[in-house]
């Protein structure tokens, strides 16, 4: 079992337009979820008003692609991850996002 502690930290996020993003990510835990090969930050909220926590280590709370390379029974595991503008419209991406 994972414990928060042992969770991979949201190391960058570039996507200006996330209001969790503000000098970095400020969610407490962000999901990683999509389809069709693309693995979107299903935490990306688009509004002008920045949200999250003062102080916080942004980490990832759950991912459901589950054809990643670091995902194991719906956890990452990889050592931490980055965001970042997606393709295909897609707004935010976790760029660490590895097909098996």
């Amino acid at each position: 079992m994972t414990t928060s502690t042992e969770m991979p930290t949201v190391a960058e996020c570039t996507v200006t337009g996330c209001s969790y993003n503000h000098d970095g990510c400020h969610a407490y835990a962000i999901t990683v979820s999509g389809e069709n090969g693309s693995a979107d930050c299903g935490t990306f909220v688009p509004l002008n008003t920045k949200g999250g926590l003062d102080r916080v280590v942004a980490q990832v709370g759950a991912c459901s692609r589950a054809d990643c390379t670091y995902n194991s029974s719906l956890e990452c595991t990889a050592s931490g991850v980055r965001v970042g503008p997606g393709s295909g419209g897609h707004a935010a991406n976790c760029l660490t996002y590895t097909p098996r």
